[in-house]
């Protein structure tokens, strides 16, 4: 365990608190490329077959709409701004190559491929109700048996899921915490904002600003950062996660955290 230090902000008055929610609330985003309209079809010559159909059409229609990083970014705001499929771990798999093996190192000025967007359509509806069914009877399998399969579990893309899912992974890797306990002390922190950043306090003046729902510090993010969470200090489930085993380490549970840590 790292020494004791001085890993996060000391208390602000509500003033501050304002500033930093305004501050937070005013991060700029960059607008994504839009992809080239498609040009109109030349009209077809007399003697052109009446069924051809012009190849341009279809390539300008297939072509991925792309994104140029700016600085503030990571591949999870990016994901969530856009409502990418698969969210910020697809935007990883296929931007892989030009990011690197860290996913929370995007450089500004880097261009990114974006996927299909989470749109329903019928073939995806019907899928949906193929798999909630399976699940369901997995679900109901395993409640004879006391257990839910993993595999049947899903989270909620809102603030009530990210605990949930931080606190299935916490109970795996041993971390106390309950589920009021983490609650809370977001909400002190970060009123349920995951791009919250606080740049007024003495650790943004030392260059390590708090960030995420429950503002930790790069340090200390890294420190206590658990395997099989994202590096991305920004996603919710590895902020609260890593926030969790540094309050475990620190002062036995996030339960017993009631201000500043």
């Amino acid at each position: 365990m790292a020494a004791k230090a001085k890993h996060r902000r000391p208390k602000s008055t509500p003033l501050a608190r304002r500033l930093v929610a305004v501050g937070t609330g005013g991060a700029a985003l960059a607008l994504p490329l839009v992809a080239a309209t498609t040009a109109e079809a030349a009209p077809v010559a007399h003697h052109a077959p009446a069924d051809s159909a012009p190849a341009t059409t279809a390539a300008h229609k297939d072509t991925p709409e792309t994104y140029s990083v700016v600085a503030g970014d990571s591949l999870f705001k990016i994901a969530r701004a856009h409502d990418l499929s698969g969210g910020w771990k697809k935007l990883y798999r296929d931007n892989r190559q030009a990011i690197g093996e860290d996913p929370s190192l995007i450089q500004p000025g880097l261009t990114l491929t974006l996927g299909a967007k989470a749109e329903k359509s019928k073939s995806t509806d019907d899928s949906q109700g193929t798999a909630s069914t399976t699940a369901s009877k997995s679900a109901q399998s395993g409640a004879s048996t006391g257990a839910v399969p993993a595999s049947a579990k899903t989270y909620s893309d809102n603030l009530d899921g990210w605990i949930k899912e931080s606190l299935d992974v916490m109970a795996a890797k041993g971390i106390p915490g309950t589920y009021d306990g983490i609650y809370r002390n977001i909400m002190r922190e970060s009123s349920g904002n995951p791009q919250a950043i606080n740049n007024y306090d003495s650790n943004a003046a030392a260059g390590t600003p708090s960030k995420g729902l429950l503002q930790v510090i790069a340090p200390t993010f890294q420190t206590y950062h658990v395997a099989g969470t994202s590096m991305d200090i920004y996603d919710p489930v590895a902020n609260i996660t890593a926030a969790c085993n540094y309050a475990a380490a620190m002062y036995g549970s996030i339960d017993n955290v009631n201000g500043p840590y």
